[in-house]
């Protein structure tokens, strides 16, 4: 096959048309607000094990997105995590005794936090502290007990 102006041409179009298609992709399905905002107000959870939750993962409320995970610290006294959380000032009668679990998203999904809603009638405020909370389930550990326990069984 010859190479042509007129195919180079094409071809280096085409090769252009897919990356803007990307950038466009990018910039419409990523919403940069929701990593670089500093709105709203951080309350903190304790966990046991956090097994695989990420800065800027999503903190959710009956499906919804409220805020992110924006700090995630190891506490050497108590031997836990602690993760900050940062909601989003528009979510701001979140009840105080609300509770606070790692979840995940489909069965080998990403982490986020889910929090379900307490029913105090004070609301959560900056610099609060959810006290109930549940670490991670970890896949491995529950596939790993079952495979013991049915190691452990004698046939008859």
């Amino acid at each position: 096959m010859e190479s042509t102006p007129a195919r180079e041409l094409g071809a280096g179009m085409f090769i252009l048309l897919g990356f803007a298609a990307l950038f466009f992709l990018a910039t419409q399905t990523t919403n940069v607000e929701a990593y670089v905002a500093d709105k709203g107000y951080t309350v903190t959870a304790r966990f046991q094990d956090v097994a695989g939750l990420k800065e800027r993962a999503p903190v959710t409320m009956a499906g919804v997105t409220v805020g992110r995970v924006e700090r995630i610290a190891f506490d050497p006294k108590a031997l836990d995590a602690v993760v900050t959380l940062r909601i989003a000032p528009e979510f701001d009668r979140i009840p105080d005794d609300s509770d606070a679990s790692i979840l995940t998203a489909g069965l080998l999904g990403s982490k986020y936090v889910g929090i379900a809603p307490g029913g105090s009638e004070t609301y959560l405020k900056n610099g609060s502290q959810i006290e109930l909370t549940q670490s991670a389930i970890i896949l491995e550990n529950i596939i790993g007990k079952l495979l013991f326990s049915l190691g452990g069984k004698k046939d008859e």
